[in-house]
């Protein structure tokens, strides 16, 4: 027979997690000689090595009482189950190690990767860092409002700047930021974007989010109010298009 320390020390683990398996009811306690200290024997000691095994793998310590009165069959089959769990956990903590590089990176809210392919196109064709920035803002507020509608959406946006005239358009919206509210190339580009509307719509209503959604109002609310002349312009094709 021996000691609660030689038996720790045989198996490789403190005695401090014998004692735990004692209060978890894993390891029956042993009966104590004359002077009160417990005394383990050889079916202890397999019964602890069982434990640990068990422990070391994964299976958490509520599972493993069950697990050792379990039939063959039924261990494997809990086996398998512990294992989906540990694969779904795994899968979870992947997911948030990815959402921690991204903050890491910058990317405070983390957007599909279509999307954030998209906004380096953008820079890509010449919109300045602002667009892009704007941009990135603004398809954030769309996937967290409207995630069943966000990704049509995007679709239809990306497919519109993929027309290099209609790009173009977009391109002259981005740069007139810095113009004159008064100046009369505004004029000229809200025609333009209001033909190009109408050419590709006709009557048809264009795409947008819920009817009802005031998403739509706080984003070009936040467009007009990066510049004096984004407001003139939008309220130049608003007119054009009569809405």
């Amino acid at each position: 027979m021996i000691t609660i320390g030689q038996l720790a020390g045989y198996i490789g683990v403190s005695i401090k997690t014998v004692r735990v398996y004692h209060d978890k009811g894993l390891l029956p306690e042993p009966d104590r000689d004359a002077s009160g200290y417990r005394r383990y024997g050889a079916s202890d000691a397999v019964d602890l090595i069982k434990i640990r095994t068990l422990a070391e793998a994964g299976v958490p310590l509520a599972r493993i009482r069950d697990l050792r009165a379990a039939s063959d069959e039924e261990f494997r089959q809990a086996l398998g189950d512990i294992d989906d769990e540990l694969s779904a956990r795994i899968r979870s903590l992947q997911e948030t190690q990815g959402r921690l590089r991204r903050l890491a990176a910058g990317r405070l809210v983390p957007l599909p990767g279509e999307v954030v392919a998209h906004l380096e196109d953008l820079a890509c064709w010449g919109f300045t860092p602002r667009w892009v920035d704007l941009q990135r803002d603004l398809w954030i507020l769309v996937f967290a409002t409207h995630p069943d509608r966000a990704v049509a959406l995007f679709h239809k946006q990306a497919e519109i700047l993929s027309d290099p005239a209609l790009r173009q358009l977009f391109l002259g919206y981005d740069h007139a930021h810095d113009l004159d509210a008064d100046d009369p190339r505004l004029d000229d580009l809200a025609r333009r974007i209001a033909e190009a509307n109408r050419e590709r719509y006709g009557s048809d209503e264009r795409p947008g989010l819920d009817t009802g959604s005031e998403i739509p109002a706080l984003i070009q609310n936040r467009v007009n109010a990066s510049s004096p002349a984004w407001e003139r312009l939008d309220s130049l094709i608003r007119a054009q298009l009569g809405t």
